[in-house]
């Protein structure tokens, strides 16, 4: 049998992984939202939801790291090399996003009122606060970059597998990249800022939701007839 011949053949560890895969998209999806729309806005309003917030990020990560797992283990036959690649780029983000979710605790503590901060008066520990909050902020900042750069290259494994439709392994190369180089630009000009995020989020929205639906519907497909993959 040839090796392409062979390569069109889907393996059991790949359905189940696409499957996961699917399922992880839903959930890192929804706890990812919670937190970064809704919770982190709580901080000096309501210190349970904004922990909760930093719960669902810790999930999250989690998440992404199953994620990152069933993909390499679903794309893993088209490219080895390729695949390593974009799972290196997404544990990169990975590393980021679980670090700097000690700034959330750090916040906290400033706004605790306990007494070795009575060196600060209020408007200094809320100042500081709000300090390490930003800093949170620059820093998934950063680690959207990695997102975005192994996110495109998962998204163009996809597009040479033909395990899900072209179009929508095409719709998520173009969001993923705009992600990595919106994020850069935002870096480069502060001022972009709340003129960009609004609009470089919904694509990749569009593309995880989509393809999470689908994994989990579908699962994925030999580009190939198996009649076609048997052919010496």
């Amino acid at each position: 049998m040839s090796t392409a011949a062979a390569s069109d053949r889907l393996e059991p560890a790949q359905h189940t992984a696409a499957r996961i895969a699917g399922l992880m998209y839903i959930i890192t999806i929804v706890s990812a939202n919670f937190s970064q729309f809704y919770a982190r806005s709580q901080l000096t309003t309501s210190e349970r939801i904004f922990r909760l917030g930093t719960v669902s990020d810790l999930v999250t990560t989690a998440g992404v790291v199953i994620l990152i797992v069933a993909l390499y283990v679903v794309l893993r036959p088209v490219n080895r090399n390729v695949a390593l690649l974009a799972a290196f780029f997404r544990l990169i983000e990975s590393s980021i996003f679980a670090a700097i979710t000690l700034t959330d605790f750090v916040a906290l503590r400033l706004l605790s009122g306990a007494t070795y901060l009575r060196a600060f008066d209020s408007q200094q520990s809320h100042a500081l606060a709000r300090l390490f909050d930003d800093v949170h902020a620059d820093g998934y900042l950063i680690g959207l970059v990695f997102f975005g750069l192994g996110s495109t290259t998962f998204a163009y494994l996809w597009f040479k597998s033909r395990y899900i439709p072209r179009l929508l392994a095409g719709w998520g190369i173009f969001s993923s990249l705009l992600v990595a180089i919106v994020s850069l630009a935002i870096m480069a000009f502060p001022s972009l800022t709340n003129v960009l995020i609004p609009a470089y989020f919904a694509p990749i929205f569009i593309f995880e939701v989509t393809l999470g639906i689908w994994l989990l519907a579908k699962g994925i497909e030999s580009p190939l007839p198996p009649s076609a993959a048997a052919r010496p």
